[in-house]
């Protein structure tokens, strides 16, 4: 039944009021994002609006009001055909998590067109695509169109999303993929696929087990379409600060449907990497990729099932090259340690399964199960800026497995969505081989670049971390209330109970660093970096910790006018993680910092604690007694934005945004308290024979024994049973924060014939990002004295203190330019064009969270950010070509990212003692086919398929995708000359993307 007018305004208040009394007095919930669609409009007062998706036979129903409005929610991406009787039917398509407009009232614009008919579960429909207009959110939808023909690198979904302004899709020179929104890292990016978060906890990478993979985080056939918002989103997205990605995977439909593929390329269809053209010599490589996808009824109309399957075998080129830094250091190498610089490649492979069944036993409801796993074995640590030797390289087994049961359940003025899910994700990389390492560094006056690493990798090359876990969300949304114009009024909670694991490191391959110079290699060497197990304690290497994970939101969308829509919405979040907020510090370690100072040049009587606090630093700060940490409390996270429709016929449309959203800590760093008390890492140095001093006066100090290279233990014994001289502390700060950043955009879009334009213009500020530093003071407690830093001052009777702390930020603007012709059959093209100029400042290179070159976090100066490029340009077009083909092709254009270091220069010594600042720089840039050098990045890649009918509904298609074809070396690998603070790439180095490549495909659909 209806609700009064004067009851639908109370309710509308005692919603919003009373989930903000539950989100106070009960902090335990969250939210969930939906990549279903909401159809609003006008129609004739107090009549039931249908719609029936034509692929499925799914309805939704509701009723307009008085005054003729109605919003159905919950509607799956698709075709429907909606009426609200006779001379009211409309067949329109709904986009992936959009809020389109209908008015039922008014006549249809246009009369169906046979030549825009298109195949639906075996019915032929013309259909006009709702694009989704009156909103403030800022980004695009990628099309299943674009994804089938756009020229592709590798079958991840993802990559299309470097089509929408401001976002970059990268393929590093390992192969790596990685997605990355405005000027932050990759790890602030979540992607939502039906709905659920793929949000990695404990590593890099930002969706679970990307991080360093050459694979794709879900089967490309199983996506229908999806949705890239760079900012200013809705309430209802959780966990990232800066882009969010929410696809719709595909279901079954009341025909049989499927499809197989198998797609190829070797090193007979590319061109040399310019480390191969250098040496003369090319790696062998290969890439096999192959899958199926199958779906259709199980009961006509109710139920249906989908199943795809997709799968890698890659053998990926890499140069295995010096630090930029280090590069000086190369011609006086031995020349059995140069050699293995240069070519090798990676082997990779990787199985995606998903499957889903869906069932509506009424108009009401909707259930689905579904499961997502991906397995993934790799050997890496090569390329992409490493310098590993192939032989210090190691195996990475990559799993992660998703469930998900759903129960979607739709009234005439309401819609809730109950959703359990389940994850276990896995990444445990492992030594290639055991013995020890061997790493050569360039010496300079302050500080040793390394140039290459051989033998046996670093013992924190194995590892094992993960994240397993139930959750249990519910959303629920009222479209039928009014006051002062509609609303449609959105709230969720959310509880998630993940265990995180993580072992950091492993009792194996001792590291011994051997100094270069320009009379050579060193005879002996002087570090050493090892581990060492404490026993006895019932310290474990290894951590597991429950996180719980709690949430709520609350959003209305509320229709002022046929020109005013306003987006009003809060959330708030909560992680509490134990291992963090019940962390004992150890005994001896808070023992050591209230003993004397036994560095050179400490007063008697000064303690460490003591010597801290001269420099800034309250121990206290970082010290817990197991009750002196509690999460953080404060992640409310406001979020307006608008729209206003200037003419009412949705084709110019000014929208505007600001909000706030909170990414969280990875656990990655947090559990390295815990880790490194139960395997200590050491770091001692070795008297030089000649001089009978160890490197830069470091301590603890040791002479040289060649016997302590034949093995482990005698490093171990070196050092005592009981000793902790070398050993690493790293503590935390007892009230840590989860980055954020808040976000505003002001812009407008336009509809000019069949062209979709948008001018955005968007400022992020982010704050709060994870860094460690570097503890150690003298104990004057300065950081720096004549150009040096106090390395070998670490805690009495330990080694070095690193402290973990926020306070990385980026302040960044963009402009977004976009025009899209969207592909129809009567034209027969589409195109995009996206346009991105950034002006972006950081105080930390994006890449990196150790921040050991100034005393704090806090005293890194500003500088140009080597996240993104100022100007970026992607187009993209696709077409029906002659003889029945489909060709497309994609150009990327993007001046050079800028490069962040650290200068040192002795002649110029600062006031605060240090001979070193950051700077960034700009490597000479290269030509396109016209214009002047002003690229950093620059490709054009080419797409032709042909499709052969076989008949019985069966089609067998060719495809070849031509990419960089002009061959452009992208190059990603740096040279810094002696002395000066510029910056050369690397010609002989690794390059972005890959060199001139053709992949052939054929496939067979039915």
């Amino acid at each position: 039944m209806k609700l009064p007018h004067h009851l639908k305004k109370t309710l509308l208040a005692s919603l919003i009021t009373g989930l903000v009394v539950t989100t106070v007095a009960a902090p335990d919930v969250a939210w969930a994002q939906t990549a279903n669609a909401t159809l609003r409009g006008k129609g004739p007062a107090s009549t039931e609006v249908t719609a029936k998706n034509v692929a499925t036979g799914s309805t939704r129903r509701t009723t307009t009001d008085a005054q003729g409005n109605y919003a159905l929610v919950g509607l799956p991406p698709g075709t429907y055909q909606v009426d609200a009787g006779p001379g009211t039917e409309r067949t329109v398509t709904l986009t992936v998590a959009s809020t389109a407009s209908l008015d039922l009232t008014a006549a249809p614009a246009t009369t169906a067109n046979a030549a825009n008919a298109q195949n639906l579960g075996g019915v032929s429909v013309s259909a006009t695509t709702l694009q989704e207009v009156k909103t403030p959110e800022v980004g695009a939808t990628i099309s299943l169109r674009q994804i089938d023909t756009i020229p592709q690198v590798s079958r991840n979904f993802l990559e299309f999303a470097d089509t929408v302004p401001g976002m970059v899709f990268s393929v590093d020179s390992a192969g790596h993929t990685s997605l990355r929104g405005g000027a932050m890292n990759d790890s602030s990016v979540n992607v939502y696929i039906d709905g659920v978060g793929q949000k990695s906890y404990v590593k890099e990478g930002g969706v679970s087990g990307q991080n360093a993979s050459q694979g794709n985080p879900f089967p490309q056939l199983a996506i229908g379409e999806y949705k890239v918002i760079t900012s200013n989103y809705k309430a209802e997205y959780d966990q990232l600060s800066s882009a969010a990605v929410t696809a719709q995977t595909k279901s079954g439909t009341n025909e049989f449907h499927g499809e197989a593929y198998y797609r190829y390329t070797d090193d007979s269809f590319r061109a040399k990497t310019p480390a191969e053209n250098d040496s003369g010599t090319k790696a062998t490589s290969s890439e096999k990729e192959y899958g199926f996808a199958v779906g259709g009824p199980i009961i006509k109309d109710q139920m249906h099932f989908f199943m795809a399957y997709e799968a890698k075998r890659f053998d990926t080129p890499v140069t295995v090259t010096p630090s930029a830094d280090g590069s000086p250091g190369v011609p006086y190498l031995p020349s059995n340690i140069a050699s293995q610089l240069g070519p090798t490649n990676l082997p990779f492979q990787e199985d995606l399964y998903f499957g889903k069944i869906d069932w509506e036993p009424t108009d009401r409801d909707r259930f689905e199960l579904s499961a997502q796993i991906r397995n993934e074995t790799q050997l890496d640590g090569l390329g992409n800026g490493s310098q590993t030797a192939q032989s210090a390289a190691y195996n990475i087994k990559n799993d992660d497995k998703r469930y998900a049961a759903r129960w979607q359940h739709s009234g005439q003025s309401y819609f809730n969505e109950l959703l359990f899910t389940y994850e276990d994700a896995k990444n445990a990389p492992t030594a290639i081989n055991y013995g020890n390492g061997y790493v050569y560094t360039w010496q300079r006056p302050t500080d040793d670049p390394v140039i290459i690493e051989t033998g046996a990798a670093n013992p924190l090359a194995t590892q094992n971390k993960g994240q397993r876990g139930p959750a249990i969300q519910d959303d629920f949304t009222f479209n039928d209330l009014e006051w002062n114009g509609t609303h449609v009024v959105k709230m969720g909670v959310k509880y998630k109970a993940v265990t995180l694991n993580a072992a950091d490191a492993a009792d194996v391959n001792p590291q011994f660093y051997y100094n270069v110079t320009s009379n050579g290699v060193d005879a002996t060497p002087y570090k050493a970096f090892f581990t060492k197990p404490v026993n006895g304690l019932g310290l474990t290497p290894s951590v597991s910790t429950k996180s719980k994970q709690f949430g709520t939101y609350i959003q209305d969308d509320w229709s002022v006018n046929d020109k005013l829509t306003v987006n009003l919405g809060v959330r708030w979040d909560y992680e509490r993680t134990p291992s963090y907020t019940d962390f004992v510090t150890p005994a001896n370690v808070v023992a050591a910092f209230n003993s004397q100072d036994t560095n050179a040049g400490a007063p008697a009587g000064q303690t460490y604690a003591e010597t801290l606090a001269k420099g800034g630093i309250n121990i206290n700060d970082y010290i817990s007694n197991g009750h002196n940490r509690s999460a953080y409390k404060g992640e409310w996270q406001p979020r307006l934005g608008f729209s206003y429709d200037w003419f009412g016929d949705e084709q110019h449309v000014i929208h505007g945004g600001v909000g706030r959203a909170y990414d969280r800590d990875l656990y990655d760093y947090l559990q390295l308290e815990t880790t490194k008390s139960a395997l200590p890492q050491y770091t001692i140095f070795f008297q030089d024979p000649a001089t009978g001093q160890c490197h830069r006066n470091s301590t603890p100090c040791y002479a040289w024994n060649p016997n302590l290279l034949n093995g482990l233990g005698n490093l171990q014994s070196l050092i005592g049973a009981a000793s902790n001289a070398g050993t690493e502390v790293d503590m935390l700060n007892n009230n840590l924060k989860a980055p954020y950043s808040d976000q505003y955009s002001l812009g407008m879009s336009n509809q000019l014939g069949d062209w979709h334009t948008d001018a955005t213009v968007t400022r992020i500020l982010s704050y709060d990002g994870f860094a460690f530093t570097l503890g150690n003071r003298y104990p004057d407690g300065s950081f720096w004295q004549n150009g040096s830093q106090p390395w070998g001052n670490g805690i009495p009777g330990f080694g070095a203190l690193i402290l973990g702390n926020n306070g990385i930020r980026t302040r960044t603007t963009q402009l977004l330019l976009s025009a899209e012709k969207p592909y129809d059959k009567a034209s027969g093209w589409g195109a995009t064009f996206a346009y991105t100029y950034t002006n972006a400042k950081q105080n930390r290179d994006i890449n990196e969270h150790y921040s050991f070159d100034y005393a704090t976090i806090q005293d890194y100066p500003f500088i140009t950010s080597n996240a993104a490029s100022k100007h970026r340009f992607v187009a993209t077009g696709n077409m029906d070509g002659p003889w029945g083909t489909v060709l497309s092709a994609k150009l990327t254009l993007a001046t050079p990212l800028p490069y962040n270091g650290i200068f040192c220069d002795p002649s110029n010594l600062q006031a605060n003692g240090s001979i070193c600042s950051a700077y960034a720089a700009i490597a000479p840039a290269s030509k396109f086919l016209i214009g002047g050098k002003i690229w950093g990045y620059r490709d054009i890649d080419l797409q032709a398929t042909k499709d052969f009918d076989i008949g019985h509904g069966m089609t067998l298609y060719g495809r070849f995708d031509v990419l960089n074809l002009f061959n452009w070396n992208n190059y990603s690998d740096y040279l810094t000359p002696a002395g000066t603070r510029m910056v050369t790439y690397n010609p002989t180095g690794n390059i972005t993307f890959v060199p001139r490549t053709i992949k052939f495909e054929v496939g067979l659909k039915f």
